[in-house]
């Protein structure tokens, strides 16, 4: 008998432990973002329709002794139940003939919020025994903390935090007196009096706990007659709605949670009005979107998030769009990425000439924006000046595998086509790209020079940031001159049809990244990085502290000898050079192929071979700057001082290069030539370049004679189709010839 009444006992006890559910309340949560500080940025429903935050760990000593005071003013001494609140609410029951009172606890609510049951005798000695079961698991701040979380304040309000915001506009933390004592009664029957009905009841109910907690010396006058002058909330007020992109993105991605994102509010907030004070500006221009982010280089974190412009700057279908995760075409934003790899691995050096001549290669045409050329660029002010047809030649150079690898290992996540897919397009935006991943890859080349773990080389990030901080601002103000104003490296991007305008801006501290364009990717004239997205990007800059600019890495660096005019490594016959600074890969780099040595008759009119020259006679040796015929013929209109080389004296010797280069076509090129409106066969311009600037050239198709061109030589024709051979011949002899294919 005994032992049975011991199994039972142990039974029993076995099944009070076990008698917590593992989840106490299983429920779907509010998506809450805060700042770094802690600050409400904003919030999403939960699925079932109710404002309810995450459950809080704590809840503030206004709220605790209010609460207390008004539901539970035993709550500290006993453990789950109160007998005598139970035995008086009894009494008080049967004295009406109905149930006026439970006798609850604050933890027997806790258990009925949790069960949702109907009042019944069984359910309150259910709740009872679980009230006591919570006691013995959780302390008794832990207990209010769960019952602030889940009591209801009205409407679709749930918990104390929503509440707060809701009916005040502010965090639970930050509930004044007045405010503590409203929210600890609205519980009590939230569905009979509320903010918006009864009011002078929850007012008197108010009035009465703060009166009680004045004679109980829980406050003094002073707060109390404050309290007391407090009006009530009026209707439930509008969650904020700072960053609300980011909100949206965490909803999607962390649905209820409390995340504290790394935003600074103060800063959003400001970025927010800058973008909607520009696009006030932009939409005459029918551009309808914007976009930023600011991230903090040292701590690698954002700082700012502006997917778009508010709603009530722009449509609501294209504000919904998240502009920062969204792929768009890069234009020339990547620009500074391949400049550094092939800084890092020894393609070129700083001033390395890159040819800026027309290019054709199978078909693709790249043009720079200004629509001209300068037949040779120095690599550096290729960067600078953002030219796509020197950096396409680079792309071939390097080779776009290997820039392909590169990007997706520096964390460009949109690239899901084989590298053939983008082809040498890839840097001029023929790949989407997002600001969020650019804009960390411009962060890590910063943390490179910031004594930050990265993966970029630091000599090469030097060299890359100290190209693009000569960039031209927009405001046509030289920094430079101007000690105040930040030093900035940044670079702009355009993407084909003007869709999508790109900034990029970086110093030591900050990289803000900014995206102007339509998000439905409408094409418009004024879609222009530089004067677009640059614009807003240093709006943003002038409101962040000044960071000083980076300095050069020690240690990292390599001395050189340089030729001045080719930005080579010094050749045998260059005469100007300069002793500079370069990262290690740098000394295998070719050294200077343009510079040559000649001789020249005394009065430098023309070459000549020693050994031709008649006795008594003599030479001038000279070392020259020479470049490919293509090269030159373009270059020396932008630099007046280049010198072609004299011809050689007749019967002295001939060139052992071609004075002459075709511009168009390419060799083996392989031409479509559309019918004319009226059915006819296309016309096709040739292009040549030649040294010699009086030169005679003789035209020859095939068999054919063409005729002949003077000074400028081009010659439109109309060639069937098929394959041909063009031949030119200049006064001088030389020959040179090509082979075209007509489709």
């Amino acid at each position: 008998m005994h032992r049975n009444i011991r199994y039972a006992v142990a039974l029993l006890l076995v099944l009070y432990l076990l008698s917590l559910p593992d989840k106490l309340f299983d429920l779907p949560y509010s998506t809450v973002v805060s700042d770094r500080n802690g600050e409400l940025l904003g919030a999403r429903i939960a699925a079932d329709g109710q404002w309810r935050f995450p459950p809080c760990d704590s809840v503030s000593d206004k709220f605790g002794r209010c609460i207390v005071a008004f539901e539970d003013r035993h709550f500290y001494r006993h453990f789950g139940i109160n007998p005598l609140s139970l035995a008086r609410a009894v009494k008080q029951n049967i004295k009406a003939g109905r149930i006026i009172s439970g006798g609850s606890t604050l933890t027997m609510q806790i258990v009925r919020l949790s069960r949702g049951k109907k009042r019944t005798l069984w359910e309150k000695l259910i709740e009872s025994v679980l009230a006591t079961r919570l006691e013995c698991h959780y302390s008794k701040a832990q207990l209010l903390a769960i019952y602030a979380s889940h009591a209801p304040f009205g409407g679709n309000v749930v918990g104390l935090d929503a509440a707060a915001w809701r009916y005040f506009g502010h965090s639970a933390n930050n509930l004044s007196w007045a405010e503590a004592a409203t929210m600890a009664v609205l519980p009590n029957s939230p569905a009979m009096i509320h903010v918006s009905k009864n009011r002078e009841a929850l007012r008197l109910k108010r009035n009465r706990l703060l009166k009680y907690l004045l004679d109980n010396k829980a406050i003094d006058k002073i707060d109390y007659d404050l309290a007391l002058s407090e009006s009530l909330p009026a209707e439930p007020l509008p969650l904020p709605q700072t960053a609300s992109h980011l909100v949206t993105y965490y909803y999607k991605h962390n649905e209820g949670q409390h995340i504290v994102s790394t935003v600074d509010k103060n800063l959003q907030m400001q970025v927010e009005m800058t973008l909607d004070r520009r696009h006030s500006e932009f939409v005459r221009s029918d551009i309808r979107n914007l976009a930023a982010i600011v991230i903090d280089v040292p701590a690698n974190e954002v700082i700012a998030y502006c997917g778009n412009v508010s709603a009530t700057a722009v449509n609501r279908s294209s504000e919904q769009v998240d502009i920062i995760h969204a792929p768009r075409s890069t234009g020339s934003i990547l620009k500074p990425f391949l400049y550094y790899v092939a800084l890092n691995e020894g393609v070129i050096l700083p001033r390395t000439l890159l040819p800026d001549i027309p290019l054709n290669i199978n078909g693709f045409v790249p043009q720079n924006f200004n629509m001209q050329y300068d037949g040779a660029v120095p690599a550096a002010e290729v960067i600078a000046r953002s030219l796509n047809i020197p950096s396409v030649w680079l792309l071939r150079e390097y080779g776009v595998p290997k820039f392909y690898d590169f990007l997706k290992s520096s964390g460009m996540t949109t690239l899901k086509q084989a590298p053939s897919h983008y082809g040498l397009s890839l840097i001029l935006g023929g790949a989407e790209g997002t600001l969020w991943d650019i804009a960390f890859m411009y962060a890590g080349m910063a943390r490179s020079l910031t004594g930050h773990n990265s993966k970029y080389n630091p000599a090469a990030v030097w060299q890359v940031l100290d190209a693009i901080k000569e960039v031209n601002r927009p405001e046509d103000i030289d920094w430079r001159y101007i000690p105040s104003m930040h030093r900035i490296g940044w670079k702009t991007g355009t993407s084909y049809g003007f869709r999508d305008a790109w900034a990029m801006g970086i110093t030591s501290r900050y990289v803000v990244g900014v995206w102007v364009g339509n998000a439905n990717g409408e094409g418009k004239p004024e879609l222009v990085g530089a004067r677009t997205a640059g614009p807003v990007m240093f709006d943003i800059f002038n409101m962040l502290p000044s960071a000083p600019w980076f300095e050069r890495p020690e240690g990292e660096f390599v001395e050189a000898v340089v030729c001045r005019q080719s930005g080579h490594l010094k050749g045998r016959f260059c005469d100007d050079a300069d002793t500079v600074l370069i990262a290690p890969a740098g000394l295998r780099t070719d050294a200077c192929p343009y510079h040559i040595g000649v001789n020249l008759s005394t009065d430098r009119r023309f070459r000549v071979y020693a050994n031709c020259i008649a006795e008594g006679q003599s030479v001038v040796s000279a070392n020259r700057f020479v470049l490919p015929p293509v090269w030159e013929w373009y270059y020396k209109q932008q630099h007046p001082e280049y010198k072609t080389l004299p011809p050689f004296m007749p019967g002295c010797g001939e060139d052992a290069k071609s004075p002459m280069a075709f511009i168009y076509p390419q060799p083996n090129a392989h031409i479509y030539m559309p019918a004319q409106l009226d059915g006819s066969d296309g016309e096709l311009t040739f292009e040549l370049a030649h040294s010699a600037a009086n030169a005679i050239v003789y035209w020859h198709l095939d068999t054919n004679y063409l005729g002949q061109t003077v000074d400028f030589h081009n010659f439109t024709l109309r060639p069937s189709r098929g394959k041909h051979s063009l031949t030119v011949v200049d006064n001088n002899g030389n020959t040179l010839s090509t082979t075209i294919n007509i489709e």
